[in-house]
């Protein structure tokens, strides 16, 4: 325990750590997030009353983010889109362990499981990657839990760094924010969050927030999250399909063969997959290949036709839905 001494000199050294802890408090309010500037909603929707136009070719898609995007999403996008005639699709990526946008801009950060994520060909550092203008499109998405990487991220700033400097090296490049989702264990329910999300803080803040940077341009959306509460919502109702009953069976068994709560496994992968190729190709995936393989080229384990189906009618419906995507309703 810390003695001060007494009488006049034991005052002040009190009144000096007192006067030393109003100014730290001062300068750690002053340091705290700032709330910065944002585009409106009417805004908003006025950068994304114009659909973008559909692609005629398969493209170079740059994939920036996390877990929730790796390995598989990616490559089961390429598979789609070949699939559907875009022979020439390919992917780059880089990816860490809930790595945030700001980790991923700042070198002196660290990004955890940086080795472990990118250990694969289709990693491309993704700075210079950008840099070489050869990418057709650019998907972002951010860490969760969401209020914590807007609130110490910066996820807005960031996802305008990113954008604007992308387009310093490609001003035609179509830019994405791909919506993901939280723990199904969440306390405020898994479905409301993803409903109450996608316009407080996808759009209204970071989306919003990125497109008011000057050099950031539109920015659009890849609503996967909104396609997984969808899914979810209609295959609960009619109370399963085959193979799949419930949410819980889009998400990965960990080791111990519990249930992971956040990280989808091949099903889940696929649905989201859908969603990425209905908005970057806006094309129907309907009646699309549901028999994929791994990123690894293993064989991917295949959800039912029925499962199937309903996954690229949901897929479909969502994308069009939202003009935000960039695809024509």
């Amino acid at each position: 325990m810390l003695k001060l001494p007494e009488g006049r000199t034991g005052r002040i050294i009190l009144s000096g750590m007192t006067a030393a802890l109003i100014a730290g408090t001062a300068a750690w309010i002053w340091k705290s997030p700032r709330p910065l500037p944002a585009l409106d909603a009417e805004e908003r929707a006025a950068l994304h009353a114009q659909p973008l136009p559909a692609p005629e070719t398969g493209l170079s898609v740059y994939h920036l983010g996390h877990s929730l995007v790796g390995p598989n999403i990616p490559a089961f996008t390429q598979q789609l889109a070949q699939a559907a005639g875009f022979d020439e699709a390919s992917y780059h990526s880089q990816l860490g362990w809930g790595t945030s946008l700001r980790e991923h801009w700042d070198p002196a950060l660290t990004i955890n499981g940086f080795a472990e994520m990118n250990d694969s060909p289709a990693h491309a550092p993704a700075k210079p990657a950008l840099e070489s203008g050869s990418y057709d499109a650019l998907v972002l998405t951010e860490m969760v839990d969401l209020q914590d990487a807007i609130r110490w991220h910066e996820s807005g700033r960031h996802a305008g760094l990113w954008a604007g400097f992308a387009r310093q090296h490609r001003t035609d490049m179509p830019i994405y924010l791909y919506e993901t989702w939280h723990d199904t264990r969440i306390a405020d329910g898994w479905l409301e969050r993803i409903d109450a999300d996608l316009p407080a803080l996808w759009e209204g803040t970071i989306m919003a927030q990125a497109m008011a940077m000057p050099d950031t341009g539109v920015i659009h959306l890849i609503p996967a999250g909104q396609a997984m509460a969808a899914f979810t919502r209609a295959l609960e109702a009619q109370g399963g399909l085959p193979g799949l009953a419930d949410r819980h069976g889009l998400f990965a068994l960990n080791d111990d063969g519990t249930r992971d709560t956040i990280h989808p496994n091949d099903l889940g992968s696929y649905l989201v997959a859908l969603v990425h190729f209905a908005t970057l190709y806006h094309s129907d995936p309907r009646g699309l290949p549901h028999e994929l393989t791994r990123a690894d080229g293993s064989p991917a384990d295949a959800p039912s036709p029925e499962v199937a189906a309903l996954m690229q009618a949901v897929a479909w419906d969502v994308v069009r839905s939202l003009p935000q995507t960039g695809v024509a309703p």
